[in-house]
């Protein structure tokens, strides 16, 4: 065979297998879809996953099976998800945990955030607040500030979730103050022990913290979005109250397995996009005090990057050391 027709022939080959991946596109779903939620049911990532599949379900009219699989901060998911066919069926439906901090607080990942994955498209983000106890002195985060400059390492705050660890760590470094650290399992149990006073103070998710706002079980300070939160609306940015640039939250976002067709791709895209301004998933950011954020699939890859960038250099300069 000549070198012409061995050139032939690959291009033939190439173009036949872009048809049918194509063709295969313009199919899909065919079949149940599956989700994996790298948290438990009744999650703010859980909730969002359900909402957009009932909006595929309804486009597609084929089933999405949501699949939980909680445990080791998001990696349990993280890698059963990295290794399933490359074919669209199976979707991580994650946050920024399991693709900007992990690793940066792991030494070893059972799996490669970018190597691993296709990025399919962000889907929303959101903001945390800062909180204290109502019998607490401090009124506003200057008041807050005020007192940690005075007393360096006098005062605590608690985290049971990475973005609550890392907007904490963010608003030391960027407010010049010292404050002791208290991990916990889970942002309720911090809750738990800033509503008996063991604590000073907490970065909450929105879901966590605004029923103990609403309730005057605990008093906000300020947001950690750019923006403030129409939850509450009455509570400045951290950014406004003292923090100037200070911004830091969270954000949900799709991923396939590496290697799956590109028009496929192009088509979850499409979906997801379309689902995530369905009635449930707006009723969902609405309760939760987040909004939909889509991208296209580079625009993920891009928006990543960044992100993993900036979580990689707060982690560094708090010196937290990877487990």
């Amino acid at each position: 065979m000549t070198r012409f027709s061995r050139r032939r022939c690959i291009a033939t080959a190439a173009l036949l297998a872009l048809g049918l991946a194509g063709t295969a596109a313009m199919a899909f779903p065919d079949r149940p879809v599956t989700f994996i939620v790298p948290f438990a049911a009744g999650s703010a990532t859980d909730q969002l996953a359900r909402a957009l599949g009932q909006s595929l379900t309804a486009e597609t009219k084929q089933a999405v099976v949501v699949e939980n699989r909680a445990g080791a901060s998001g990696m349990l998911a993280a890698q059963a998800a990295a290794r399933a066919p490359a074919d669209g069926y199976t979707v991580l439906i994650t946050t920024n945990t399991t693709h900007a901090a992990n690793e940066h607080l792991y030494k070893k990942l059972s799996y490669d955030p970018v190597k691993d994955f296709a990025p399919v498209t962000a889907l929303g983000k959101g903001g945390q607040v800062m909180v204290v106890n109502p019998s607490s002195p401090f009124k506003t985060v200057s008041d807050v500030i005020e007192h940690a400059r005075k007393n360096p390492g006098k005062l605590s705050f608690g985290s049971g979730s990475s973005s609550s660890r890392i907007a904490g760590e963010l608003f030391q470094q960027m407010a010049k103050v010292q404050i002791l650290h208290v991990p916990y399992k889970s942002n309720p149990n911090a809750i738990t022990d800033l509503l008996g006073g063991q604590i000073n103070m907490m970065f909450a998710d929105m879901s966590t913290g605004v029923p103990q706002i609403q309730s005057d079980k605990l008093r906000a300070l300020g947001v950690t979005s750019a923006k403030r939160s129409p939850l509450l609306p009455q509570v400045p940015t951290i950014a406004e109250a003292g923090v100037p640039g200070y911004e830091m939250g969270y954000w949900f976002a799709a991923y396939v397995p590496a290697g799956t067709p590109a028009p496929v791709i192009q088509k979850l895209n499409e979906l997801l996009t379309r689902a995530t301004a369905s009635a449930g998933a707006k009723a969902f950011f609405e309760a939760s005090g987040s909004e939909a954020f889509t991208t296209t699939p580079d625009g993920l890859a891009q928006f990543q990057a960044a992100e993993t960038r900036k979580w990689g250099q707060i982690i560094k300069a708090a010196g937290i050391e990877p487990e």
